[in-house]
């Protein structure tokens, strides 16, 4: 499985596979495993999935440390991707984040419909 590059390219091929809403379920599922309250409707815009996933982000690194640590490994974001991020800029970090979690819960979602 080849993962997408960008945000566009994700949706793109969740759109194209029927898979969006099973994406959008993933999510769901996955934040509230780790007791975070952000649960998108399956009828979300993907601009809007962007930018609310984008914003929770930002503020579990900025309040909630110990939460966002937890989301990561509860989602299984690869730590070596994490640790390679540039961590200067905390709006771009977040925004990287969000897409890490996306690419490995659009995994998951291929995955289990393709297998």
């Amino acid at each position: 499985m080849q993962l997408p590059s960008t945000f566009e390219k994700l949706i793109e091929e969740a759109n194209q596979s029927d898979l969006y809403n099973k994406l959008i379920l993933q999510i769901n599922k996955d934040f509230l495993l780790a007791n975070i309250d952000l649960d998108f409707h399956e009828e979300i815009l993907p601009s809007s999935l962007k930018l609310l996933l984008h914003e929770m982000i930002y503020k579990l690194i900025q309040e909630k440390f110990t939460e966002y640590l937890n989301l990561l490994y509860i989602i299984d974001v690869p730590e070596k991707q994490v640790k390679a991020l540039n961590g200067d800029d905390l709006l771009k970090l977040s925004e990287a984040v969000s897409f890490l979690i996306l690419k490995r819960e659009w995994q998951k979602v291929w995955f289990r419909n393709n297998y």
